[in-house]
């Protein structure tokens, strides 16, 4: 039996004052609703993280947060989802989510343990320190590809033009994919920046399309900490974002290899690391000697 159906937008009404008129008129809203992340394996089950999202790729959006917290390392360690029954209507579960193991061993979940509960707004960060990320990652990311900036500045209009429910609602945060040449690859909306990009990166996950050397990632908003991290764990050389980026994720796109770029609206944006990636863009010292030429280094004498 299959959950009731959960749309992205709720009906609501508003009042419209302008020129001092006041009149109702009917309105969408950007449906806001818990999910509750349930591991299931041989022997076990537990709960692993209660967010607050749109309803609607849920089981995206659990594997893209499974994965990006190290919970899972490949496809082939989800067997399935299911919706278990409410015990008061035996009925499935809308707003609950069970991701079945299928190995036989048990998930390692240490990580998971200060962020039982996340929200929409804050994200969760998983294995917050950088030292972690190095274990997680030892390799750096390939030099390419090289992207021409006309390329960058056409991807906000295009993720623009496929958020149908920021159309109607005006209140959702999106996350796309593209590959080097600008093509629009898939788009995922909700009301949650970390929300949006887990249920992306879910979707490639579960299609078996890790890693993705060879792709951007664009998001609504701005960068942060988790938003890099997310994109590192898949693999993303080019992360851009139509805001600002955080100080921790300039400074883990510097550390990692990431091009970064924020404020990309029309023709301009800045890049905050990773010019090489770039189309036209002069050779760039390494970090080391930007720093050094910083004083951020003791000189070598």
């Amino acid at each position: 039996m299959a959950p009731k159906t959960r749309t992205g937008k709720t009906g609501t009404q508003v009042w419209r004052v302008e020129q001092g008129r006041v009149e109702p008129l009917p309105d969408h809203l950007a449906t806001e609703e818990p999910l509750e992340i349930r591991l299931a394996w041989e022997g076990g089950e537990r709960t692993v993280a209660v967010t607050m999202r749109t309803p609607g790729a849920d089981e995206e959006l659990a594997a893209g947060f499974l994965f990006a917290e190290g919970v899972v390392d490949r496809r082939e360690r989800i067997r399935g989802f299911r919706r278990p029954l409410e015990a008061r209507t035996g009925e499935p579960e809308p707003n609950v989510v069970e991701v079945e193991l299928g190995d036989g061993s048990d998930p390692i979940l240490p990580t998971l343990e200060r962020h039982f509960f996340s929200s929409s707004a804050c994200g969760v960060c998983g294995k917050a320190g950088l030292a972690a990320l190095q274990v997680r990652m030892p390799e750096p990311l390939p030099p390419g590809p090289e992207v021409d900036p006309a390329v960058l500045a056409s991807l906000p209009d295009k993720l623009r033009g496929s958020q149908g429910l920021f159309e109607v609602t005006g209140g959702l945060h999106a996350a796309a994919l593209f590959d080097s040449a600008g093509e629009l690859l898939a788009v995922r909306e909700d009301v949650g920046r970390h929300n949006a990009l887990d249920k992306l990166l879910g979707r490639a996950f579960l299609d078996g399309r890790l890693p993705l050397h060879e792709h951007l990632v664009l998001v609504s908003g701005r960068s942060s900490y988790e938003i890099l991290q997310k994109c590192l764990v898949a693999r993303v050389p080019i992360v851009c974002a139509v805001s600002a980026p955080s100080s921790l994720a300039v400074e883990l796109a510097e550390r990692f290899g990431v091009t970064l770029v924020g404020f990309l609206r029309g023709d301009r944006f800045n890049v905050y690391s990773g010019i090489e990636r770039i189309s036209g863009a002069p050779a760039q010292p390494s970090r080391q000697a930007r720093k050094a030429r910083q004083g951020l280094l003791p000189t070598v004498v």
